[in-house]
């Protein structure tokens, strides 16, 4: 799997303290029926205390990833948070 680093970004928490992250497409291959495969696009956000979550194999879509990761850029999601972003999204 690859991992496109598309920003970073700085946003100021609710405690008050400043966090950057790092967004990535991240590019595989999801199987298809007929033994045949397809490029798949997830993402990744890496927090800049190394935490970090990954949700693979979302669309095979660049549309619609693309509009998810600026969602996300916009919205300055951690790594904690990601996944229920996601979750609401689909």
């Amino acid at each position: 799997m690859r991992e496109l680093l598309v920003d970073t970004c700085r946003e100021t928490g609710e405690d008050g303290r400043s966090h950057g992250y790092r967004y990535y497409i991240l590019v595989g291959e999801m199987a298809v029926s007929g033994g045949l495969a397809c490029e798949s696009y997830g993402v990744k956000v890496v927090g800049e205390d190394g935490e970090e979550a990954a949700v693979p194999d979302i669309t095979i879509s660049t549309s619609r990833i693309d509009a998810l990761m600026e969602l996300l850029i916009r919205n300055g999601v951690s790594p904690v948070t990601l996944r229920d972003v996601i979750d609401d999204w689909l």
